[in-house]
């Protein structure tokens, strides 16, 4: 079957999509775009998280078809060209980055956080990340990125209201 699907803002085809292939698999392997990761295939560990229809879920729980002619936003579509997006950008100051495999996933919630609350506390921080599973940070720099994250989205937010 063939997928037609937005993905970072531009129309794309999947071709010869079988009816059980995952969004994940699409993404990476027919679309090119290796970004969210493929870890446990159960949406247990959140790697693969992008958005659709401006909604995080698991790439990998979600069918090729069930994307056809919606908006699919991955973490390769977060920044605007070369620039990274804030979230991108506090996960790399703060070195909450080290294997990398979990990290497509984290940016993903966490861009969808604190873009709905750059005032959220760090209890909500952390109940807004439970669905992402990191075995190398020890996930307190992952919180000061978000953390970061927050107060320059916070900071872009107030001045927006102030002009």
């Amino acid at each position: 079957m063939r997928v037609n699907v937005e993905i970072n803002g531009e129309p794309r085809t999947a071709d010869d999509v079988w009816p059980g292939e995952s969004l994940l698999y699409v993404l990476r392997e027919r679309l090119g775009l290796p970004g969210s990761k493929n870890a446990c295939e159960q949406g247990e560990c959140g790697s693969c998280t992008v958005y659709l229809d401006g909604t995080p879920v698991c790439a990998c729980l979600v069918a090729a078809g069930q994307a056809e002619g919606r908006s699919v936003r991955t973490v390769e579509g977060l920044g605007a060209g070369e620039e990274l997006d804030p979230v991108q950008e506090a996960f790399v100051r703060t070195g909450a980055v080290q294997c990398g495999f979990c990290t497509p996933g984290l940016v993903v919630a966490a861009h969808d956080l604190v873009h709905r609350d750059p005032h959220a506390s760090d209890a909500e921080i952390r109940e807004a990340l439970a669905g992402n599973l990191c075995r190398c940070t020890g996930y307190e720099k992952i919180l000061d990125a978000v953390r970061l994250a927050a107060s320059q989205v916070g900071q872009a937010g107030q001045a927006g209201e102030r002009a």
